[in-house]
């Protein structure tokens, strides 16, 4: 999985201040923003920050149990689809030789002349 295939909109500390203090700015005089909603507004901007600090370590986390994963199956034999000439789908089994990341970042598995991506392994033979 690779975490250029989901982008997120992130607003960093210097935009929300900037975009607090342009409300606080432009507000009514006669009728002011109220402290609660204000300390609400930063309680939401916190748990926001919180929320995308665990999904990076979330996602670093998967991507390291992935790479583990793919490791441990050097040596082991695996089936996986591939395109027959007929365009039809068949099951080949083949051994890992080695594994290596893509551009993308994507886990890729070497199986005699097949580069397998690690989602596409079907089975695992010990």
């Amino acid at each position: 999985m690779s975490d250029s295939s989901s982008t997120s909109i992130s607003i960093d500390q210097m935009d929300y201040m900037n975009l607090l203090v342009t409300q606080l700015q432009n507000q009514n005089p006669l009728d002011p923003m109220d402290n609660s909603e204000m300390a609400s507004q930063l309680a939401q901007y916190s748990m926001l920050e919180q929320l995308e600090s665990m999904n990076t370590s979330f996602a670093s986390a998967l991507a390291s149990s992935e790479r583990s994963y793919a490791a441990s199956l050097i040596g082991k034999e695996i089936s996986f689809l591939t395109k027959a000439e007929d365009g039809s789908q068949e099951l080949t089994r083949g051994v890992v030789e080695e594994i290596y990341n893509d551009l993308d970042g994507e886990i890729i598995l070497s199986v005699e002349d097949h580069a397998i991506r690690l989602d596409d392994v079907v089975t695992v033979t010990d």
